[in-house]
């Protein structure tokens, strides 16, 4: 198999005209295409659909499905709201900045910059409820590679006692990143 992207990640909406507003003109995201349909093409279900694509820059899309038929749509209880989440990337510190200026001036609850040693990102729910966060790359020079390196002893270790692994402590400011002794 060979993955060449993903073509698109689609979650629920409450209104599929104010969710494309929303990612349109605070996030800058085109608006591609609409589908609707009264029968789903899959289950062949008679129930009416609204499905609107956006690009997420560089090929990505994000859909969203408004589903008037359904019951209010909510979230998975027994997993907390910082979980699932939407991350997109902008160029720079600046750009994340004034992302947040300009979101906070559209009267959105803007929290960060928090800081993730690699990047720093801020957070903020869309019109449905989604957590969004947009994050800006900080990264030193080797700190995603060694980051991969220890990645499967971590998952390994993680597997085996459901604890927090300390291959890569420095990310949480626990002793100096290995590269920093080069």
């Amino acid at each position: 198999m060979n993955i060449q992207r993903i073509h698109h990640v689609a979650y629920r909406c409450k209104d599929a005209k104010q969710t494309v507003e929303f990612y349109r003109d605070l996030l800058d995201m085109e608006f591609l295409l609409a589908i609707a349909e009264n029968e789903v093409p899959s289950t062949k279900a008679p129930d009416p659909y609204m499905h609107v694509f956006l690009d997420a820059g560089q090929g990505n899309v994000l859909a969203f499905f408004e589903l008037p038929n359904s019951p209010d749509m909510d979230r998975d209880h027994n997993t907390p709201a910082w979980v699932q989440h939407i991350a997109f990337e902008v160029a720079s510190m600046d750009e994340l900045l004034a992302a947040k200026e300009r979101l906070e001036n559209a009267g959105l609850k803007v929290l960060g910059p928090t800081e993730h040693t690699i990047f720093k990102s801020i957070y903020f729910f869309d019109p449905n409820g989604h957590r969004i966060e947009l994050a800006a790359n900080t990264a030193k020079p080797g700190m995603l590679e060694e980051l991969k390196r220890v990645a499967p002893a971590m998952l390994e270790e993680w597997a085996q006692t459901k604890k927090a692994p300390k291959h890569a402590a420095w990310l949480h400011g626990e002793g100096e990143f290995p590269g920093d002794n080069a």
